[in-house]
């Protein structure tokens, strides 16, 4: 990733010093889908084939992309697109396809112990540098495949999804996991993209959860060390389960 060195004065009680921080590079990136411009991302600027593949499938756009080129900031994909674009404003304040995501169905289910080793790859080597990234990771088969670092945290879901559609991956078998939090417009890529199950150790919002639920898919926030909350369709995770049904009376 692009990162650069900028100087600061770092304030610590009643003292002061000049300090030089490691900084996270934001950039603007175009996309451009069969020839037509679709959108500018603001992201950081690398990883760009897979933020433009990642972004057609997760916003329901296709579910797989032909081809992907890169000239300097500008990414142009083709695709077999499946409805009408129509762009609407997200709480992160990026852009999303208006509708509704698609159902999920995998029958992959997950352990508590493989929740958390999700969520303890997810943090990066660039976060601890800077402290200004997002983080996603995809685990498949329960091996982890890909992380992606980024400004802005739904370009680190569609980095992660773009890498394993540029390979063939089947992500139905896929767990996602991030650091950011899951309203509806994160948990729709998910869903789009066919993943069954998202880890993220921040919160989600009602939409996020509404969304989730209606879409068949498994969502668990708040996962930081040994705890987790699952809020929709548990059944995925059985042995915890296993576990309330244990604590019942």
């Amino acid at each position: 990733m692009d990162i650069v060195c900028r100087a600061g004065v770092q304030v610590t009680g009643d003292g002061a010093r000049t300090v030089h921080d490691d900084i996270i590079v934001e950039d603007h990136v175009r996309l451009f889908l069969n020839g037509e411009y679709l959108t500018t991302l603001v992201a950081s600027p690398d990883r760009l084939d897979d933020l433009g593949a990642g972004f057609i499938v997760c916003e329901g756009l296709a579910d797989e992309v032909d081809s992907v080129e890169v000239s300097g900031k500008d990414v142009y994909i083709t695709a077999p697109v499946r409805k009408d674009v129509r762009l609407e404003m997200e709480s992160s304040g990026g852009y999303r396809v208006i509708g509704e995501p698609r159902e999920v169905a995998s029958s992959i289910t997950v352990t508590a112990d493989s929740v958390r080793a999700v969520t303890a790859a997810i943090e990066s080597d660039t976060w601890r540098r800077t402290g200004g990234v997002h983080c996603s990771v995809l685990f498949c088969n329960g091996q982890l495949i890909t992380r992606a670092c980024d400004v802005g945290r739904h370009n680190t879901v569609d980095k992660v999804v773009g890498y394993a559609a540029l390979r063939g991956i089947d992500r139905s078998t896929c767990v996602l996991g991030c650091t950011g939090r899951q309203p509806s417009g994160m948990v729709a890529k998910a869903a789009n993209a066919g993943i069954p199950i998202v880890v993220s150790r921040a919160a989600s919002t009602d939409r996020g959860i509404l969304t989730a639920e209606r879409a068949g898919l498994t969502l668990v926030c708040f996962s930081r060390g040994e705890r987790f909350t699952i809020y929709t369709h548990p059944e995925r995770v059985p042995d915890v389960l296993a576990a309330v049904e244990k604590a019942q009376p």
